[in-house]
């Protein structure tokens, strides 16, 4: 009976884990997305050649306490034509950095690139994503807008996997999502690949190295949203017990590109 009890328990818990991420996949596509050739035209860039943060493009985000670590401006640098995201140990506290474009540049649809090298550790992790600024009023992603994941690296997850994923809704556990979405991509890991996603009225288009991965119908936003680039820290300390600090989420450069 005992057995049975645990096999019953194993049976219930087991599509709960498998709903939680997609099978790694593949690129659907074998051609290059080239915004330039489908319409579009270049809107807003950042190739970080200055020495400092161009605040006229970026704000540091959400300084302070966050999971298991604080964002903090000593994890942001700028340095040879590169937007350092780091996670640094100062002591017995983990610093993480982010920035974001809220109120200084808010899209509505477009293609969205960044060029990076991912960090090397797991535990931390490096993330290229759009959010918006009525996330936590109301459950319709049309009126409300939805949290718009580009590309996040959980090394944990493999070393040449890169994960994306939409949701919306209030943050908590009546949030909607479209299911970690995994692209599969050897190489992924080491040195610079782009991350880019087509956002139109009615879809969802994430892409590595211009290869499309994934297309998905489901949490479009149909109002303006603001850019975020950060390395993140998780809630669970054995997560970090891989680091090795400082790790870093290098950005060669991003790119908006709309349809006039």
């Amino acid at each position: 009976m005992k057995k049975l009890n645990i096999y019953f328990l194993f049976l219930c818990l087991f599509p709960l884990c498998c709903l939680a991420q997609r099978p790694a996949q593949g690129p659907m596509t074998s051609s290059v997305f080239k915004p330039l050739e489908l319409g579009y035209r270049l809107v807003w860039e950042d190739e970080f050649l200055g020495i400092q943060l161009d605040t006229t493009k970026w704000k540091p985000r959400g300084l302070g306490k966050r999971a298991l670590g604080y964002v903090s401006k000593e994890a942001i640098r700028v340095e040879n034509g590169l937007l350092k995201l780091q996670a640094l140990k100062r002591n017995d506290s983990i610093l993480i950095s982010a920035v974001g474009t809220q109120d200084l540049f808010m899209p509505r649809y477009g293609y969205f690139e960044c060029r990076a090298q991912l960090q090397k550790s797991p535990g931390v992790w490096g993330a290229f994503w759009l959010q918006s600024p009525r996330l936590s009023e109301g459950s319709d992603p049309q009126v409300y807008g939805a949290e718009v994941d580009i590309m996040e690296f959980f090394k944990k997850l493999g070393k040449d996997i890169v994960s994306h994923n939409v949701h919306w809704g209030p943050y908590g556990a009546g949030q909607q999502s479209t299911r970690g979405m995994q692209s599969y991509l050897q190489g992924v890991s080491e040195g610079f690949h782009t991350f880019g996603l087509e956002w139109t009225e009615d879809k969802y288009a994430f892409f590595v190295d211009g290869l499309k991965f994934y297309e998905v119908q489901a949490g479009v936003s149909r109002i303006p949203e603001y850019l975020i680039l950060s390395m993140e820290i998780p809630n669970v300390l054995a997560d970090l017990s891989k680091t090795v600090y400082p790790d870093e989420f290098l950005v060669d450069y991003v790119k908006v590109y709309q349809k006039p």
